[in-house]
């Protein structure tokens, strides 16, 4: 099949309507297979998945050389998104760090990884309190100009910074969780990109795999494994978030197709201007996410699906604490 395109914001950047999420190539979900990772990376661009998002954390760095090696005679089929706004020493992440000369640093060393001179869409990765967010806008719209970035994104910024950043640079997409099971979006957030004209680009599409069908307890994932640490895995959370997503596993079944394809379907009926970016390291969960974009759900289908899960039923938080007080909102 042949993935349509859709639009994110009104700057013209248009993207293939289902991307692929890169982060566990490198990192979080078991160890890595380059190999594999690149074949799927191929596989991608033959069925038009051609969204690919990564950052400089992810790895760090190792993510974004992996996608340099595998798209190397490829760059002009492919729409790449990366992130800044970690600072990394000795191969770990120690806090936020949104300064412009060290935005400046960071899309440096990511054109270099990449093995390109530009990037498509360039996000904040998160929120920089100690840095006001028309400095962060400001320093991307130069490298607009500049022609090293083509579009401006923010990753799990809130209200107020979005409005605030949007007013000094276009922003043409907001990346946050959001999925079935991860809702936090709808009262506030998605009305404001609506009336700014800014998409959305939800990541764990498929609540890292749970909404999937085929997830373990937390404590049956490896140490290094996310999953392990995800309080939607752990204990009670676990058999009551099973419960919970029994209706999706239900019309699953009556549309022969897999809980994950659903999950996706659902998104994308949300509205046009919406791009999950399930992500995978292998080709065979590749296709089963693109062959998602070809199924129909109708109005009592998606109902049902919006009445079994609303804000608030999934148990646990979708991350622990310390990276919950690096969600702006």
């Amino acid at each position: 099949m042949t993935l349509h395109s859709r639009k994110l914001g009104s700057q013209g950047l248009a993207v293939a309507a289902i991307g692929l999420g890169c982060m566990g190539m490198s990192q979080s979900y078991g160890p890595a297979d380059a190999a594999e990772s690149i074949a799927t990376l191929h596989r991608a661009i033959e069925l038009g998945c051609t969204f690919l998002d990564t950052a400089e954390v992810y790895g760090p760095f190792a993510n974004e050389e992996l996608l340099g090696r595998a798209l190397a005679g490829k760059r002009d089929q492919v729409v790449i998104a990366t992130k800044f706004g970690f600072k990394i020493e000795h191969g770990k992440s120690i806090g936020t760090d949104s300064r412009p000369e060290h935005i400046r640093q960071a899309v440096a060393g990511s054109l270099q990884r990449l093995r390109t001179d530009y990037i498509d869409l360039l996000y904040q990765h998160r929120v920089d309190h100690s840095v006001p967010i028309e400095d962060v806008a400001g320093t991307v719209g130069e490298l607009v100009k500049e022609g090293k970035v083509r579009y401006f994104g923010l990753s799990e910024a809130g209200v107020d910074n979005i409005r605030r950043a949007h007013a000094a640079h276009p922003v043409s997409a907001l990346q946050s969780e959001y999925s079935l099971w991860e809702r936090n979006l709808e009262r506030d957030v998605l009305p404001v990109l609506r009336e700014l004209g800014i998409g959305l680009v939800p990541f764990a599409p498929l609540g890292r795999g749970f909404l999937a069908g085929t997830v373990k307890r937390a404590e049956d994932y490896p140490e290094d494994d996310f999953r392990r640490n995800d309080p939607r895995y752990q204990g009670a959370n676990y058999d009551a978030n099973v419960q919970a997503t029994q209706t999706l596993r239900d019309i699953a079944r009556e549309l022969h197709a897999q809980p994950g394809q659903i999950a996706l379907a659902w998104l994308l009926h949300k509205g046009a201007d919406i791009v999950p970016i399930p992500g995978t390291k292998r080709r065979t969960y590749l296709q089963e996410n693109v062959a998602a974009a070809a199924i129909t759900l109708d109005a009592a289908r998606l109902q049902a699906l919006d009445d079994a899960l609303p804000s608030g039923t999934i148990s646990g938080t979708r991350y622990n604490e310390k990276l919950m007080a690096m969600v702006d909102r």
